[in-house]
Order: structure tokens, then C-alpha cells, then sequence
């Protein structure tokens, strides 16, 4: 009996004893992103031509109002058609931006260098949001510039309905675009590079209302003289095919932790699941979605599930369910949400259809997160939308790692404890660059948990790029952080930028 009581003690006491030092909850992991659509000035700039200090205001505007809802992470689209939203050598200034093409802004700024600075300021991932194709939208006013693809280049492109489009068929147009996703790749400090569901165009009546075919014969008949066997449907499937390759390979090869993500339209083909019905982007996009998933030419995979939970022709569950089935290599699946047609006249959805796409992302092992389409929808307040992103994202998390690119954990970090200013002050004990922070406090309720990012620093180091030596910013690893009067004890960790977290440093003597 005596020992039955010891042994149940000791058990007590160990049980105890890890309850203490576990007490502090794991920090949950979520991908919450959000688009910024530059094409049409449908997010930011909200016109175009506007005074640089205006620009600059309304995209912090944007990015601040991602920190008040615990997002983390910002799809901002740099190349809206064969233009440019930043300082490039291959492609004008976007008309979007300043009202007319080539002109850059005045005084001169480059848009993206500073929406990676101010992102990575809050904690936020910025990922460069690109159209590989489309060389002319119709919401662009004015005349082209003479350094447009279409006067440097009019064999690479074609006319298509109201369009400009680039030939995928051509080898110099894969050339061309991937260049412009490697040159932002190779001189600023982005997170990700991002490509939607416009390969091949969606279909384009001519005046009489009859659907026109892509205008690709030339480059389609160069391909069989050289013996080229491929029918033409699978043939233009094969090239959108083979530039995503490319992009996925030479990402990785110039900065492996740069994540490639791809958000093609969300229903592969009618029938994929059985009771799915709607639009076949295999067969009128050319684009075999399901099969860069299969092969892993991603890191992350946005299917835009654009319906709600219970629609079935297109279910929001029911898709996201066979989606996470063709993940053979096990990357991110997060899907998209049409969050914008909330309080939209044509659709006015309910607040609560985002609530129940997120919770049901949430439900399934294999889905980790979600990007909403678009900013326009939060930064408007949509009836309901604000609310329901900010009880949906009540606490801050970190996204999910990627152990496919990297497995290994940075040190733990070394913290300094200023009691006279309660500043929590943390540095990294390797040369491994460190992203973020993740400061927990006790307060003897409950845990607090805040994640800052690691400070920005000035340095640079050389790159080759096989052609040139280029610069990238790299970050120095600290970062610092107020401690309210209450905390107890801390418990700090850091995490690097393919999200792998560290051990644990813990501060208990605060006084």
C-alpha cells in the first residue's frame, strides 16, 4: 500500500513537474495571406498617378491594417501585364502606377523595395505576385512604352480580344518572363514569388459574339516542322508545364528559401470529384494543375475555392478534400477565398461564408492556412468583415515550415534582460539568419504571445548570378521588445525564414 502511495506521488510529481515546463503553449501555425492587386488599381494604388507620399500612406495603410488582423503574409502583385510596379531594366513602369508607361515616379521610389521593407518592419512576408502571360490589360490608359515587349519584341506577342497576350509557345517568351521572376528573385528580399490562374487566356468573343482561338499557329507549326509530336491542346499544356518547372528549379537554385507558390482556378476538371461541376481549366487554360502538384513545382498550392461550404456543383470542402488527396509531395495547400464578394451588390455574401470556408480549412489534416482575394473587401470594412477576421485571427501565429527545404532548427537565441526599461533584448547565437521571434509571457493567468520580426539591417553580400555580380539585403538577427509590468517569466524562441523555430531560452529572474 506504502508503495502504491510513493509511486503515485512520484507519478504526480513528474506529471507535475512537466506541466510546469510545458506550460507554455506551442505557438500555432496558419498561413494567412491576403492579395494586393495592383492590375486596374483594384487594391493599391487606389488610382493611378497619384503623389508618391499618397502611394506610400495608402500601401501602410494596407500593411498596418494586416497587422491588426493577425495576417501574415502580403501577395503583392509587381507585374500586372509585362509591366513593372518596381525599378526593372526588362520591363516599362506599370501606367497603373504613375498614369502613364515608363514613367517612373516622381520623386523617384522603387514600390516594392519599400513594401519588403515596411512588411518585414511588422513581421509580415511579402510575396511577389506576377502575370507570366499577359502583355496588355485594358484598364491601362495611354500609349506603350517603347520599351514594351510588344515594340521590342512583336513577334512574342499577340492580339487577343481586348488583350495583349504573350505566346507561351515561344521559347523567348519563357525566356523573357522567367527572367523578370529571377531578376526580383535575385535583387530584393522577398519571401515568395506567386503566379494566379492566367496562363493560357480565358476565352475572348470577337465582335460578333463567336469564342476566338489563341492566335498561336505560327509558333504551333515551328514545333511540328521540327518534329514535334504533341496535338495542339496538349502541346500548349506542355509549355505552360515547362516554364513552371523552370521557375520552381531556378527559384530554388538562386535562393532556396524563397517560396514558389501557384493559385490556379480551383476546380482541375469537372468531374474531379465526381459531383463537381463548372469550368474546365485543363482543357480552356491549358493549365494541368494537378499535375504541379503531383510533381512538387511548388511550395505552396492556392486552388482558388471560390464557393461556399454546401454549393455542391462546387463544394468548398468537397474540393479542398480532393485537392489535399493529389498532394503526393506533401507542400502547403492553402487555399483562396473569394473574401471580396462579401457585401458585393452582384454576390453579397455573409461575413459568415468566410467563417465557415476558414473553420472547414481548419477541420482537415493537410490545409494549413488561406489567402483572401482581396484587400479592396478589409480595407472597405465590408459589412461584418473586420469582425470576423479579427475573431477568426484573434492571436498571432507563425506559418507553417517547409521541411522539404530545410529541416534545421536556428540556436536558440540570447536574450539580454534590462529590468530598469523591462526590455527584452534578443540576438542569434549562429550566422543562420533569423526572420522572427517568438517572445512568450507568463503573467501567472495565462500566456501572452507576441512574434517580432528580426531588425533589418544595411549589410549587404555579392551574389552571382552567372552573368553579373548583384547585391541582396540581408538581415541582421535581433530584435527587442517592451515587457509588460505583470510578466513573470518568458520564454523566447527563434524562428528562421523556412520557418523552422529554435529551443526555448527562458528568462525567470524578472524583476
Amino acid at each position: 500500500m506504502i508503495r502504491n502511495l510513493f509511486l503515485a506521488a512520484l507519478l504526480t510529481s513528474v506529471a507535475l513537474a512537466a506541466a510546469v515546463a510545458q506550460d507554455a503553449p506551442p505557438v500555432a501555425r496558419e498561413f494567412r495571406g491576403v492579395w494586393v492587386a495592383t492590375v486596374a488599381n483594384i487594391d493599391w494604388p487606389s488610382k493611378p498617378g497619384l503623389p508618391v507620399e499618397q502611394q506610400q500612406a495608402e500601401l501602410i495603410a494596407i500593411l498596418d491594417r494586416c497587422i491588426d488582423l493577425n495576417l501574415n503574409a502580403v501577395v503583392f502583385q509587381v507585374r500586372p501585364a509585362a509591366d513593372a510596379m518596381y525599378a526593372s531594366k526588362l520591363e516599362p513602369w506599370s501606367a497603373f502606377l504613375t498614369g502613364e508607361q515608363g514613367k517612373a515616379p516622381e520623386p523617384f521610389y522603387d514600390p516594392l523595395e519599400f513594401a519588403v521593407e515596411e512588411a518585414h518592419k511588422r513581421g509580415l512576408e511579402l510575396h511577389a505576385w506576377f502575370n507570366p502571360y499577359r502583355a496588355l490589360h485594358p484598364a491601362a490608359k495611354g500609349e506603350l512604352a517603347d520599351s514594351h515587349l510588344s515594340k521590342t519584341h512583336p513577334e512574342l506577342v499577340k492580339k487577343y480580344g481586348k488583350y495583349l497576350w504573350m505566346d507561351p509557345g515561344e521559347k523567348g517568351v519563357q525566356d523573357h518572363s522567367l527572367a523578370v521572376v529571377m531578376d526580383i528573385v535575385n535583387r530584393y528580399d522577398v519571401d515568395g514569388v506567386h503566379l494566379d490562374d492566367y496562363f493560357y487566356p480565358y476565352k475572348e468573343p470577337d465582335e460578333a459574339g463567336n469564342i476566338l482561338d489563341f492566335p498561336d499557329e505560327p509558333s504551333y507549326t515551328r514545333y511540328q516542322q521540327a518534329g514535334g509530336q504533341l496535338a495542339r491542346d496538349d502541346w500548349r499544356r506542355e509549355n505552360v508545364d515547362v516554364f513552371i518547372r523552370r521557375l520552381y528549379e531556378e527559384t530554388k537554385a538562386a535562393k532556396p528559401w524563397v517560396q514558389v507558390g501557384l493559385s490556379p482556378f480551383g476546380i482541375w476538371r469537372p468531374g474531379h470529384p465526381p459531383q463537381i461541376q463548372g469550368f474546365d481549366a485543363y482543357a480552356e487554360l491549358y493549365a494541368d494543375s494537378r499535375k504541379w502538384l503531383h510533381e512538387g513545382w511548388c511550395d505552396y498550392f492556392t486552388p482558388q475555392l471560390y464557393w461556399p461550404v454546401g454549393q455542391t456543383p462546387q463544394d468548398y470542402p468537397t474540393l479542398q478534400g480532393w485537392w489535399i488527396e493529389q498532394n503526393a509531395k506533401g507542400r502547403h495547400i492553402w487555399p483562396g477565398l473569394f473574401t471580396s464578394r462579401v457585401g458585393d451588390p452582384g454576390r453579397n455574401w455573409d461575413a459568415d461564408v468566410i467563417t465557415q470556408q476558414i473553420l472547414s480549412t481548419r477541420s482537415v489534416e493537410g490545409a494549413t492556412g488561406n489567402i483572401h482575394f482581396s484587400m479592396k473587401a478589409i480595407m472597405e470594412r465590408r459589412p461584418g468583415l473586420v469582425e470576423t477576421l479579427k475573431e477568426l485571427y484573434a492571436e498571432p501565429v507563425l506559418i507553417p515550415a517547409s521541411p522539404w527545404l530545410d529541416k534545421t532548427a536556428p540556436e536558440k537565441p540570447q536574450v539580454n534582460w534590462d529590468g530598469e526599461s523591462r526590455t527584452l533584448r534578443l540576438t542569434a547565437t549562429s550566422d543562420e539568419p533569423v526572420a522572427r521571434w517568438v517572445v512568450q509571457m507568463d503573467d501567472g493567468k495565462s500566456w501572452k504571445t507576441k512574434i517580432i520580426p528580426a531588425s533589418q539591417g544595411g549589410g549587404e553580400d555579392l551574389l552571382n548570378d552567372g552573368q553579373k555580380l548583384t547585391t541582396r539585403r540581408v538581415r541582421t538577427s535581433a530584435g527587442e521588445i517592451k515587457v509588460p509590468a505583470n510578466t513573470m517569466r518568458i520564454r523566447a524562441t527563434a524562428v528562421d525564414r523556412f520557418g523552422n523555430e529554435s529551443e526555448p531560452t527562458s528568462v525567470t529572474d524578472i524583476k
